[in-house]
């Protein structure tokens, strides 16, 4: 009599891992095919390096020699120089380039500043996607893969938390954490009240694939519950669940610049991109560089986000296939009568 483990004799195991470097391969070379999404995530990159390296983070000095808090002597008015690179005039001591994105009313340099900004922003998008992602997913395979009771339990818990206006609880939450622990305590707070969404995606693709021919000849060669989650919904199911992951980091920025921006968000003396807005915004006329560049790269970083998601979409995806009009234009050629030739 065989002992042969059962999951080998109905191909479950043994080429599951190659197969998985395949589709992984595929997803890939897919993602790198859309260009605008490549481009979107090295602008993402990039940016995201300047602001940590430009003024630091934490204790790690960065190569920029002023401080989003640091107190300057306005120069020519505060008008941006727009250059990054200091230069020396003369023998005067005064250096172009000093502040390229310009100071405000009292010095304070805006490249810093924004840089802050842009870390404070980056910080709360990880967070609150990371949270948000994971129990999203959690609540919502349980309910999905055992439904009867669990669904409607977890279900109602999580229309519960759908029905609560999002900007109603990030005010709430922006005020109590905002300038307690900074973007970081406001960023998990978020994360807590961000899950529904994904939930409800993950819960509709669990009863989808629980359904599946693999999954029963999973239960057939007799795998326990935890490993027909992990080892075969779970993979079919990470597209899904990526996407929907950038769509709440695009919106993690947005809200974020929001709260900033009704000064519920990180408060003073640490900045947000929303929250030089605010500040800012009677100087639009006077000093229209204080709001302009905050504007930008909430808007950049919003659009190479999203860019991302639609990349990452159309790899997973491959029901998203572009239309090819050559081909449509070769098949009505063919299919059109020749002259002299009846219907």
């Amino acid at each position: 009599m065989s002992t042969a483990n059962p999951g080998t004799q109905l191909g479950l195991t043994g080429s599951a891992d190659a197969s998985g470097r395949g589709q992984a391969q595929l997803v890939l070379r897919r993602f790198l095919s859309h260009k605008i999404a490549v481009a979107s995530l090295v602008v993402f990159v990039l940016v995201a390096i300047v602001s940590v390296t430009s003024i630091g983070a934490g204790p790690i000095p960065g190569w920029w020699n002023l401080t989003y808090q640091q107190l300057n002597t306005p120069l020519d008015g505060g008008r941006p120089t727009l250059s990054l690179i200091p230069q020396w005039l003369g023998g005067d001591g005064i250096r172009l380039g000093t502040h390229p994105f310009g100071q405000d009313r009292i010095g304070k340099d805006n490249f810093a500043m924004v840089m802050r900004g842009i870390q404070n922003s980056i910080t709360v998008m990880i967070v609150v996607a990371g949270l948000a992602t994971i129990i999203g997913v959690v609540i919502g395979g349980i309910a999905g893969y055992y439904r009867g009771v669990v669904d409607n339990i977890l279900m109602r818990f999580t229309d519960l938390i759908i029905i609560i206006p999002t900007l109603v609880i990030a005010a709430v939450l922006g005020q109590i954490a905002g300038g307690v622990g900074g973007p970081l305590i406001l960023a998990v707070l978020l994360g807590f009240f961000g899950w529904a969404g994904m939930a409800r995606l993950v819960r509709a693709e669990f009863l989808t694939l629980r359904e599946r021919e693999f999954v029963d000849a999973a239960r057939v060669a007799g795998a326990t519950d935890t490993r027909i989650i992990f080892k075969h919904v779970m993979p079919n199911a990470i597209g899904v669940i990526i996407v929907t992951t950038t769509l709440l980091m695009s919106g993690a920025i947005l809200l974020e610049a929001a709260l900033g921006y009704l000064g519920l968000g990180v408060q003073p003396p640490d900045v947000s991109l929303g929250g030089l807005i605010s500040l800012n915004q009677s100087s639009f006329v006077t000093r229209p560089w204080l709001f302009w560049w905050p504007g930008v790269f909430i808007i950049l970083l919003t659009l190479t986000v999203n860019f991302i998601g639609d990349g990452l979409r159309d790899a997973f995806d491959p029901r998203q296939g572009r239309f090819k009009p050559r081909r449509t234009t070769s098949l009505l050629a063919w299919a059109r009568p020749r002259s002299g030739e009846q219907l």
